[in-house]
């Protein structure tokens, strides 16, 4: 395990190229969106039109899954952008 640097930035390895993490960042940022819009969901105050049964539990989820990945590909968030700089450090001299 490489230490971190007390300025935040991880030293330098052969660990990926600036694509690979890159692809990394914005998965990790649409997990994590997929989970937010997930507990906002179950803060809901009230039914709405697809309430009710298995079938609408799934397309809700298939729609909370496609509108996470969409907002992390607009990046939005910031999330993926900041784990770019935190890691950039770690693709090393494969960086594109």
């Amino acid at each position: 395990m490489d230490p971190i640097s007390i300025s935040g930035t991880a030293p330098a390895s052969d660990g990926g190229t600036a694509a690979e993490l890159k692809a990394a960042a914005k998965a990790f940022e649409a997990v994590f969106v997929r989970q937010m819009i997930g507990s906002m969901r179950q803060a809901s105050l009230g039914e709405d039109i697809l309430s009710g049964g298995q079938a609408a539990e799934q397309f809700r989820s298939m729609q909370d899954s496609q509108l996470a990945d969409a907002m992390a590909e607009q990046g939005g968030f910031g999330i993926a952008e900041m784990l770019e700089r935190q890691f950039g450090g770690l693709a090393g001299e494969k960086r594109e």
